[in-house]
């Protein structure tokens, strides 16, 4: 999957579990899991909600990182 995140990091410097982030975005334990873990890609909308929660950057949060194939071509 070519989106990785640092989500968790930025998560444990404000030290708040995945249940109450969640909360702060308006998501379940299990996405914000999910997300930390690359199994699931956040909305752009949701993507802003956790920059903005976290006072980063997405782009800070977020990397999207082609594959080894495509940056051959």
């Amino acid at each position: 999957m070519p989106l990785k995140n640092r989500l968790k990091e930025y998560r444990a410097r404000i030290n708040v579990n995945q249940s109450d982030f969640g909360n702060m975005v308006g998501v379940s334990r299990q996405t914000i899991s999910q997300i930390e873990r690359g199994d699931y890609s956040p909305s752009v909308t949701l993507a802003l909600k956790i920059a903005q929660a976290l006072d980063a950057k997405v782009e800070d949060i977020f990397i999207y990182e082609e594959d080894a194939k495509n940056e051959q071509r």
